[in-house]
């Protein structure tokens, strides 16, 4: 699979056009992670998002008392780090790779530079970026509600 196809699976990306697809495709770079790798670590600057084209990552994170805890697995076509990638804030989890995992990377800087000059791509990816937040900020709650 070429870069513009797995990119086309991922939500963030499926209503892009072609056009825009290849331009992004352009700007990602292939990275392969051995099991044990970090892809990105909790409190560390976001450098980009992750899409991940073969393997799994474990979702980790750690609280205020330092245990781990794992809150996700993710695997092919699921993308991470795309929060930090539009508010600069530093990663809320850290993601490690679990088995050897190939990647997509593509850098803020880069993303943020294509969305300057294609604004049309950045009206049809927030709607996405929405639906992702309403759906975690739900899930929070729902975890909320639980413990009371």
């Amino acid at each position: 699979m070429d870069k513009e196809q797995a990119l086309s699976k991922v939500s963030l990306f499926e209503k892009l056009t072609e056009r825009h697809l290849k331009g992004i495709a352009q700007i990602c770079t292939e990275r392969v992670f051995q099991a044990g790798d970090y892809l990105m670590k909790q409190g560390e600057s976001g450098i980009g998002l992750f899409i991940i084209l073969s393997g799994k990552v474990k979702i980790e994170k750690t609280g205020v008392s330092g245990d781990k805890v794992e809150i996700a697995e993710n695997g092919p076509g699921d993308i991470m780090g795309e929060m930090a990638v539009f508010d600069g804030a530093p990663r809320s989890a850290s993601v490690v790779a679990s088995e050897q995992t190939k990647c997509l990377v593509l850098a803020s800087w880069e993303f943020n530079s294509f969305l300057k000059s294609h604004p049309e791509v950045a009206i049809d990816i927030l709607p996405i970026v929405v639906k992702r937040f309403r759906e975690t900020n739900e899930a929070l709650t729902g975890l909320r509600a639980v413990r009371h």
